[in-house]
């Protein structure tokens, strides 16, 4: 077989995992370059020598998605792979599309290519796209495992922001972990909740590395979804959380649809907030799709703290930003709490934006009149600052997930906003759970 020049398309996650598992040490192979998208700064950097083994001992450059075609050509390329998540099927067509004009095959890669087997159970949690709520369904089930009495380990699908050679794998237990490995609001956002209630999280970029020491702490290993991704690891449950504020979008988005085709429990999650012919229509897909999947109803309920600060008051919304990005949501439960505690204005972030974030309101414009939390880098969360503290309002919601405080000065009032998964009825989580792992 004459070895076949590939091309990488990601966005420092899933692409790196299928080079870790299928081509580092695949001599068939050779591995010209990635192509980063979704996150910024992430081009312009190399995947090390430390992480692309042997067979490349310069490590592998890292360009903008922008050059595909002219990368195609200069590298003589036989295969471009597309390996990022959470895109319209219309998008990956067309990318597919440049990449067969160009000459090359393009490939999607499938989980028997790319999925690890752990040595001790493990349960996935994903969903049909971003804040559908994938992290309080698996703080929920880790809940559950616990009190059944389970040592539980968490390991969050990638968010490599930083220095990848310092980031092979990474293991957080205390809030001083998440200052020693420098995290972006983007990490703290996915590992701090989980200290909050006492879980270990290993992430990273080599999951064969993270899976490894996972495994020598825990009875059962949760996989913590990352976008609408599919699982790094084959899974004994596989749990999927659809949100009925974008019903049809299981239907339409690469790769959500094929999480729900794969589900054993699908989680119809903010119930409490969505349209009834919504949730109907979402049942009735999820019924076509996936009709031996156990359905399980659920509500996302907001809590505040001093609830009673925002009423009368004129405030702006912080949200969680790949959520409002990528994600297409235009509002989440900061603009619930607003209008429910009787805010008396939400303010327009937009015309106060500066910097990167200015930016991103260009990049997304269907981000309605909320503040995406973006802060992939220090540069990033100064600017966020800025835009905070550059508008005149009485009161900041803050809707992540996270203490903003704990990584800025916000220096004007503010409260935060938080929600739990709550389930409705039977059946339940931890029926299935107690049924699963008897």
């Amino acid at each position: 077989m004459k070895k076949q020049n590939v091309l990488i398309m990601g966005a420092a996650g899933r692409d790196f995992h299928n080079f870790n598992v299928f081509f580092r040490n695949n001599e068939n192979f050779n591995v010209a370059a990635f192509t980063a998208t979704q996150i910024p700064d992430i081009a312009g950097r190399k995947y090390p020598p430390e992480l692309s083994g042997p067979l490349y001992p310069d490590g592998i450059p890292i360009f903008p998605e922008e050059d595909l075609p002219e990368l195609i050509k200069k590298h003589n390329i036989n295969q471009v792979v597309l390996a990022y998540s959470d895109l319209p099927h219309q998008y990956v067509m067309e990318r597919a599309s440049l990449v067969l004009a160009h000459g090359a095959d393009f490939r999607l890669m499938g989980p028997d290519n790319t999925m690890l087997k752990a040595k001790v159970p493990l349960i996935s949690i994903c969903a049909t796209r971003t804040g559908s709520g994938k992290s309080q369904t698996t703080r929920k089930v880790s809940a559950i495992l616990k009190e059944m009495g389970k040592k539980v380990v968490v390991i969050r699908h990638p968010m490599p922001y930083g220095d990848l050679s310092d980031q092979i794998w990474q293991r957080f237990k205390t809030y001083d972990d998440l200052d020693r490995y420098e995290c972006t609001i983007e990490e703290r956002e996915e590992y701090e909740p989980h200290i909050d209630v006492g879980n270990i999280v290993y992430a990273g970029v080599d999951y064969g590395e993270i899976l490894k020491r996972a495994e020598q702490e825990a009875d059962i290993i949760l996989w913590d979804g990352g976008n609408n991704d599919i699982p790094f690891y084959h899974t004994d449950l596989h749990i999927v959380v659809a949100d009925p504020h974008r019903v049809g979008h299981e239907l339409t988005y690469y790769p959500g649809l094929v999480n729900m085709m794969m589900a054993d429990v699908v989680v119809i999650n903010k119930i409490d907030t969505a349209d009834q012919e919504n949730i109907v229509q979402l049942r009735d897909h999820i019924a076509k799709i996936v009709p031996e999947a156990i359905t399980i109803d659920a509500a996302s309920p907001i809590k505040v703290d001093h609830a009673e600060l925002i009423r009368g008051k004129k405030v702006i919304v912080v949200e969680d930003g790949p959520t409002l990005t990528h994600g297409e949501m235009q509002f989440g439960a900061g603009i619930v709490a607003a209008q429910k505690y009787g805010a008396a204005e939400i303010i327009d972030p937009r015309p106060f934006a500066v910097g990167s974030i200015k930016d991103t309101y260009q990049k997304y414009p269907g981000i309605g009149m909320v503040l995406p939390a973006m802060g992939y880098g220090s540069k990033q969360m100064q600017e966020l600052e800025s835009t905070i503290n550059s508008i005149d309002v009485e009161l900041v919601i803050i809707a992540t997930p996270i203490d903003l405080s704990r990584v800025m000065k916000i220096e004007k009032n503010n409260v935060r906003v938080k929600y739990d998964l709550q389930e409705i009825g039977s059946p339940n989580l931890k029926e299935i759970l107690l049924q699963k792992l008897s």
